[in-house]
């Protein structure tokens, strides 16, 4: 059995959030939950900023002049070729060193930034300081840089620090070179750091010590029962860290930080709540089948009976040998969304060539797809493995769109055969769906084809929870190595399960902007198909990070074409909720990047692309 609640190390302040974590994932149980407080670095620091100004004709005659003439020109000869006194080019000259424009000594010569402000027609102007706050952050292993400065406060909670070393981490601001600084303020948002519209910081000091602030951080240690694993997790709030509980795994695995210490949670009471999670969810599952079978018997039973039964509710009904492969077929033919199917093993017997073309038909009508198999507990000791031949047939069939129908993956570790369509209709039992042997003849199999909704709702949770926990594996790997193929990954598997508010967070809350051509695709998708409504929040959300990206980016076109298609698709719909999208600040963005061109207005650029 399970620890009581109130067994658990879990602080009495964070059960709420441990409720809704296990409630939102049934796979999922916490062991312990525990509150810390850590302690960020705040440095006020002053940076020099440069900005440019158009320069007048002499200025420009004088640039001009010593990037042409060979060799350069003094300032008395240019004075002489002009027919101006000496004095006139000789002041604007110290006024073009004093801004590191021409070089400290004469002849006239243009340095490299000289150039480059040439180049855009102006000069720069002479540099004004800024104060600002840079934020070291132990955990995110990030510095960011904000005009406020945080406020001390008093946090009386263990210090996280007492049980693992994170002080040795902490970026040391005074030994950042400057591009680091640079790169730390564009990333913070600010506009102070403009390199394409000539608005550079040229230098920083630091201007009093750094002052640590401390922050409230919660710690949770979770047993996942479908990947038979401990995660830790570290959440500010409830927002997932996940650099910081990726790392705190890494060191629970080497060995470097002790579960006792810091949650109270011993090795033994591991051990004892894994066993007892595991047997709960294999009962789980039997128990879910074996009510499956006690309604197939009930259905049979009225139909013997010839009573007149309403199958308003659904029903369960069973099928043997032969029935199987005409259901599989029909059901798979009745898609109109989503399709999810979990078969331990996959071969060319069922994957030939009219089950490929079912499938593009499917594909063809916009339809997502996902595949699940493995039986082994690791990839590597699977005895019939999928070939590569048919996982390249099956990734290769893709929507009109372009978007990857079918999309296959090892999960694992299960003997369940299920097949789940729409969340209506679902078909589980002994029948190997991907990999019977080829044969058709009767083998005394069984499956039952059940439409009771609570029932196909409990399988569909089940099944889509294994889905998505791949997914966050996925988007961990990408983080950790920038990996922008497993991210698209991602996206693409949220979205197959209707999650594209999680995949349009992921990208927000790690800055992944370049992504977000890939989540319009995929957003457009569900508003084709109905699974994202025309008036949903997060379209809001992802027009709001429109102000984060440059003109300059290399997905900016295909973010164009995006943002164009959508808008179109909800226009479709609902004209009136498209028009309510293009506030003026959306407009404003949408003319900056050259999504809408500056002759449109929000009427007629709907108009164009519905």
């Amino acid at each position: 059995m399970f620890f009581a609640s109130s067994a658990k190390p879990i602080d009495d302040n964070l059960k709420n959030v441990v409720d809704e974590i296990e409630a939102q994932s049934p796979t999922l149980s916490v062991l312990a939950a525990r509150q810390f407080r850590y302690g960020l670095r705040q440095t006020p620091i002053e940076v020099n900023i440069k900005e440019p100004r158009q320069f007048n004709v002499l200025e420009e005659f004088i640039i001009r002049a010593a990037i042409e003439f060979q060799p350069p020109p003094t300032e008395d000869e240019l004075a002489s070729v002009l027919g101006l006194d000496s004095v006139f080019i000789k002041t604007t000259t110290a006024t073009l060193r004093s801004l590191q424009t021409l070089s400290a000594t004469s002849p006239i010569t243009v340095t490299p930034e000289g150039r480059s402000f040439y180049e855009k027609g102006s000069v720069p102007q002479p540099p004004y300081p800024v104060q600002l706050n840079a934020i070291t952050d132990p955990l995110s292993d990030k510095i960011t840089f904000q005009s406020e400065s945080l406020n001390e406060t008093v946090i009386n909670l263990p210090d996280l620090a007492d049980f693992i070393s994170i002080d040795n981490i902490i970026v040391d601001i005074p030994s950042l070179p400057l591009e680091e600084i640079q790169k730390s303020i564009q990333a913070s948002g600010l506009a102070l750091h403009v390199p394409e519209e000539g608005k550079i910081v040229t230098s920083y000091k630091i201007l009093t010590s750094t002052q640590k602030i401390w922050r409230k951080i919660s710690l949770f240690i979770i047993f996942d029962a479908l990947e038979d694993k401990l995660r830790i997790q570290i959440r500010n709030g409830k927002q997932i860290l996940e650099s910081a509980s990726n790392w705190l795994e890494l060191l629970h695995t080497e060995g470097k930080i002790s579960l006792q210490a810091l949650c109270k949670l011993s090795t033994e009471a591991i051990n004892f709540e894994h066993q007892a999670i595991l047997k709960h969810k294999n009962t789980e599952i039997e128990a879910r089948f074996e009510n499956i079978r006690q309604k197939a018997l009930e259905t049979a039973a009225n139909s013997s009976k010839k009573v007149d039964h309403s199958t308003a509710l659904g029903e369960a009904v069973q099928l043997r040998d032969g029935q199987i492969y005409q259901a599989f077929s029909e059901v798979l033919n009745s898609a109109k969304n989503q399709i999810l199917i979990y078969s331990p093993w996959v071969n060319q017997a069922v994957v030939n060539e009219k089950f490929l073309t079912l499938l593009h038909k499917l594909a063809n009508r916009g339809v997502w797809i996902l595949i699940g198999h493995g039986i082994a507990r690791r990839q590597e000791d699977e005895d019939k493995p999928i070939s590569p031949e048919i996982e390249k047939k099956l990734r290769a069939i893709k929507t009109p769109d372009g978007l990857p129908s079918v999309q296959v993956f090892w999960l694992g570790d299960s003997y369940v055969k299920e097949v789940i369509v729409d969340k209506q209709i679902h078909l589980c039992g002994s029948h190997n769906w991907l990999s019977y042997r080829g044969d058709y003849l009767p083998r005394g199999e069984s499956v039952y084809k059940v439409t009771i909704p609570y029932q196909v709702q409990e399988a569909y949770e089940f099944l889509a929870n294994r889905f998505q926990n791949h997914a966050q594996k996925l988007w961990g790997n990408a983080l950790e190595n920038r990996d922008s193929q497993l991210a698209v990954e991602s996206l693409y598997l949220w979205g197959a399960l209707g999650m594209e508010e999680i995949a349009l967070k992921k990208i927000q809350q790690n800055n992944w902007l370049e992504l977000m051509p890939v989540w319009l695709n995929v957003a457009l998708q569900g508003l084709r198909s109905k699974n994202i409504q025309s008036d949903s929040a997060i379209f809001k959300t992802a027009l709001s990070l429109l102000s984060q990206i440059s003109i300059e980016e290399a997905f900016i076109e295909q973010l164009q074409q995006g943002w164009r298609k959508v808008i179109g698709a909800i226009a479709i719909n609902n004209p009136k909720t498209a028009l309510n999208l293009l506030s003026d600040e959306v407009w404003a963005q949408f003319l900056r990047l050259n999504i809408a061109q500056k002759s449109d207005s929000p009427d007629n650029f709907i108009s164009q692309h519905i």
